[in-house]
């Protein structure tokens, strides 16, 4: 019996994750997300498969972040038939930014098609093969094993990351385990249950997006937000937030639900411009059995709404939003998309980048080439919708608030894993320095063998490591 393992992205990179696990012939895929960055090249990247779908017997989505799981409805467009497994929670989260990547790609090549010598890419799918993709989904709680084949089990253990992330247990063929971290989450983040380690193992798979990073407690998020409110009001300008719309957008609600109940800020507006993050608040509050404890005593036995409160305002069409840029008190305004590439933020930066009163939060990782990393690296001069606007806000970055673990919690994870039985960890989904950083730290602390992985390449899983 022959295992092999192969990366088709997110390998010395940090999107367009997707990774084919064979079983002496039985190919499944372990998500399949979209790239991002740069549009022209991550647009050709998107529309190519290395592999062909029709031979995929199944696939298993950890997560449903864009990067994760925005191809899949291109995948059953190209012949893929197979079931896609997924927790309750994924399926449904998973949906909404399927829906909205569909939405904002036929809306991007509406524009594009009016502007003269743009590239113009049709949408990679619409909307009903996001709904004929739907119709794929197997959906399984945590910690119940499902098989995937005779041979091939697996199970989904809480990673703490997003509502309905998983980590992978696979259980192969050959008495050979191999877990998947998909993205791991921190200890101790709000609304969603921390990180479950994986029983032991004898290959883990794993992210080491922060692998050269330390951040910040999580117990300063709520003080480091509120100094920079306080801040941006005595100035008396607005805090533009750019955030995911899932998990770190009710982040951030549940943290200022917390500064005022505690007067810890002062009464302003807030305002949630993105009709997905309003969306996805009505599926946290469905899937309340992915809460930790402290959040279902604060707001569900006390019978409070932790995303709804006075001063907070959800916008949810395009009227609303553009009488945001109206209001001239000091405010809070968080949108999407949360590395600045597409949605209504772009028009809130453009309406606000040139003001020093204002500041611009960061509270996320941003790829390279993207809007967002160019913001943390405060280029003077930054363009949007393809006009140069000069960066005079200030430019804040709180990296208390990344779902993603740094190097510590990775380091954390691996430890609670049988170093004995563990044969190799293969690190993916990182940057360069990112990735070394972490290859040398796992090492360190005495993991036998750790691998970058490199992306098509083809990496033979055996009881015996080659």
């Amino acid at each position: 019996m022959e295992i092999k393992f192969k990366s088709f992205g997110a390998a010395r990179e940090v999107t367009g994750s997707c990774h084919m696990l064979d079983c002496d012939g039985h190919k499944v895929l372990i998500d399949c997300g979209m790239f991002q960055g740069k549009r022209i090249p991550s647009e050709e990247k998107n529309r190519i498969f290395q592999f062909d779908p029709a031979e995929v017997e199944s696939a298993i989505l950890t997560h449903a972040h864009c990067d994760h799981s925005c191809r899949l409805p291109y995948l059953v467009m190209k012949g893929f038939r197979g079931n896609i497994y997924a927790t309750p929670a994924t399926r449904d989260i998973a949906g909404l930014i399927m829906a909205d990547t569909a939405h904002i790609q036929q809306k991007d090549a509406e524009w594009l098609s009016k502007k003269k010598g743009a590239t113009i890419f049709d949408p990679l799918f619409g909307i009903k093969d996001v709904l004929n993709c739907l119709n794929s989904f197997v959906t399984i709680s945590y910690g119940r094993k499902f098989h995937i084949s005779d041979s091939l089990g697996c199970t989904f253990y809480n990673a703490g990351h997003i509502l309905g992330s998983s980590t992978l247990l696979l259980d192969c063929p050959g008495n050979i385990r191999i877990g998947f971290s998909g993205d791991l989450g921190r200890h101790g983040t709000p609304i969603i249950h921390d990180p479950e380690y994986l029983p032991p193992l004898d290959y883990f798979v794993c992210e080491a997006t922060y692998g050269d990073k330390l951040h910040d407690p999580i117990e300063d998020a709520c003080r480091q937000l509120a100094d920079a409110i306080r801040e941006t009001v005595n100035k008396g300008g607005k805090l533009i937030i750019p955030a995911f719309a899932v998990e770190r957008t009710q982040d951030i609600i549940y943290y200022l639900h917390l500064l005022l109940d505690q007067r810890k800020i002062p009464k302003i507006e807030i305002f949630v411009d993105s009709p997905m993050a309003f969306n996805a608040t009505s599926i946290f509050r469905v899937h309340q059995e992915c809460y930790d404890e402290k959040v279902h005593e604060q707001f569900i036995v006390q019978n409070k709404n932790p995303f709804g409160f006075e001063n907070l305002h959800y916008t949810t069409n395009v009227n609303e939003s553009k009488k945001i840029n109206e209001y001239k008190e000091p405010c809070i305004i968080i949108s999407s998309s949360g590395m600045c590439e597409a949605g209504r933020i772009l028009h809130h930066l453009r309406n606000n980048i040139e003001d020093p009163r204002n500041t611009i939060l960061i509270v996320g990782y941003m790829a390279e080439d993207t809007l967002g990393r160019r913001l943390v690296e405060r280029e003077p001069e930054v363009k949007i919708f393809g006009q140069p606007y000069k960066l005079r806000a200030k430019v804040k970055i709180l990296n208390t608030f990344s779902a993603h673990a740094d190097y510590k919690d990775i380091m954390d994870f691996v430890a609670h894993l049988d170093l004995e039985r563990l044969k190799r960890v293969y690190l993916i989904h990182g940057e360069d320095d990112a990735l070394e950083g972490m290859k040398t730290r796992l090492l360190g602390m005495g993991v036998k063998d750790v691998q970058v992985v490199e992306p098509m390449k083809e990496y033979i899983v055996t009881n015996s490591a080659s």
